[in-house]
């Protein structure tokens, strides 16, 4: 199609614990939930409600390394955290938003290394592959999609130029440049104008093993984690005072965006590597 534009894939992340830092990663294998790995952990309070930054900004300071075998969790004043990525405890119910879904606690030793750097007492637990948590259909329509422990899509999409962009502008104010990290996204794409991926349908790269396509569904709409300092844990009002000023999104409702909500039409069992090439058709 004479429409598509050319995107490279310019890095991907992976985030194991919903709220902690994510991982840049060379390449990334899609599951039915999106990126292996991504949102699997999740903490919750002492009724099995999920937190994050939002109350919690110094989660951000929770450092994940995967490994072969486990999951190496790092903080300020902690000694390293082990777990195994083969392992789970007991059997729970917790709540994501408004979702109650199946998941397995991560025992003693790990929630009370959490409720030690937090102050709060706090356990991790661990998505239930079992369980099927959906996006919402209003936005998927006949696509049923399959999330773990994220807020409500599978995959994020954001490009190089939107952040440029917004750095352009934080410049003009003497403000210090945003990091990508920020933003939490999955997939970052290279090749589009600022905050081309607004505009965009479907996203094609194409696998040894045959194609990856992304549907993307979805603007995302963005709370107070990206004004979270990732190096010091502390909530600021940058950048997020300055995407007020220019990123309110009529779709949803004057909310304030950056970034896409993707679906996964096809790819799943794939790998998506950071370099590979692809197609993008405009969203008409």
């Amino acid at each position: 199609m004479s429409d598509d534009v050319e995107v490279r894939v310019a890095s991907l992340y992976v985030h194991p614990v919903k709220s902690c830092a994510g991982i840049p990663v060379p390449e990334a294998l899609l599951i039915e939930t999106g990126f292996e790995f991504d949102r699997a952990w999740m903490l919750v309070d002492e009724s099995g409600v999920f937190v994050t930054q939002r109350e919690l900004p110094k989660l951000a300071l929770v450092r994940p390394q995967l490994r072969h075998a486990d999951m190496v969790l790092r903080a300020p004043g902690m000694l390293a955290l082990h777990i195994a990525l083969d392992a789970v405890e007991a059997p729970t119910r917790v709540r994501v938003w408004k979702d109650e879904v199946a998941a397995y606690d991560m025992g003693d030793l790990t929630a009370q290394w959490f409720s030690d750097f937090t102050g709060r007492k706090l356990r991790l637990v661990r998505f239930d592959p079992e369980q099927k948590r959906l996006s919402s259909r209003q936005w998927t329509g006949d696509i049923e999609a399959e999330n773990a422990f994220s807020d409500g899509y599978p995959v994020l999409v954001t490009s190089v130029a939107a952040l440029d962009g917004l750095n352009e502008r934080l410049a003009a104010k003497g403000v210090p440049a945003a990091v990508m990290s920020r933003f939490r996204p999955n997939l970052v794409l290279d090749g589009l104008d600022a905050h081309g991926e607004d505009f965009l349908d479907e996203i094609r790269f194409d696998t040894d093993e045959g194609p990856i396509r992304l549907k993307l569904v979805k603007p995302c709409a963005r709370c107070t984690i990206p004004s979270v300092d990732p190096d010091t844990g502390e909530q600021g009002f940058e950048p997020g005072d300055t995407l007020g000023t220019y990123r309110a999104d009529s779709r949803l409702d004057g909310a304030i965006t950056f970034g896409m909500n993707a679906v996964i039409l096809e790819g799943v069992e794939r790998v998506l590597k950071v370099g590979m090439t692809g197609t993008a058709g405009i969203a008409f």
